[in-house]
C-alpha cells in the first residue's frame, strides 16, 4: 500500500515538473542558438572592421585613397546586406521559438484536459459524483 502511494506521489511530481522542464529546456536551447549566432555575427563584423582599418593604414597617395574610397563603398554595401541577412535570421529564430512555445502550451492544455476527463471518468466508474468546475462555485441548475 505504501509503495503504491509513493509511486503515485512520484508520478504526480513528475507530471507537475515535466512542463517546467520542457519550458526550461526550450528556453535554454533558444538562448544557446541566439548566443552562438550573435558570437558569429560579432566575429564577422569585427573582421570587417579590422580589414577596413588595415586598408586605411595602407593609403599612401591620392590613387590609393581613391581605391580605398571605392572599397569602402563596396564594404558598406556588403555590410548593409549582412545586417539585413542577420535581421532576417534573428526574425526566423524568433518565429521558430514562438511556434515551439505555442506547441508546448497547446500540448500542456491538451494534457490537462485529458487529465480532467480521466479524473471524471474514474469518479464516474467508482460511483462518486464527478466534480466539475461548474459544480464547485455555488448553485447549479437541474
Amino acid at each position: 500500500m505504501q509503495d503504491k502511494m509513493i509511486e503515485n506521489f512520484n508520478e504526480q511530481t513528475r507530471q507537475l515538473f515535466e512542463p517546467m522542464r520542457k519550458l526550461n529546456s526550450l528556453m535554454l536551447n533558444n538562448m544557446e542558438k541566439l548566443s552562438q549566432y550573435q558570437m558569429e555575427s560579432l566575429k564577422r563584423y569585427s573582421q570587417m572592421g579590422t580589414e577596413r582599418m588595415r586598408d586605411a593604414s595602407e593609403v599612401q597617395d591620392a590613387d590609393s585613397l581613391r581605391d580605398f574610397g571605392t572599397r569602402q563603398a563596396e564594404m558598406m554595401n556588403e555590410l548593409s546586406q549582412q545586417m539585413m541577412a542577420d535581421a532576417k535570421a534573428l526574425s526566423e529564430m524568433s518565429l521558430e521559438f514562438k511556434a515551439e512555445m505555442e506547441k508546448l502550451f497547446t500540448e500542456q492544455a491538451k494534457a490537462k484536459a485529458m487529465g480532467e476527463a480521466t479524473k471524471q471518468a474514474s469518479a464516474a466508474d467508482s460511483g462518486e459524483p464527478a466534480k466539475s468546475k461548474s459544480s464547485r462555485g455555488g448553485s447549479s441548475k437541474s
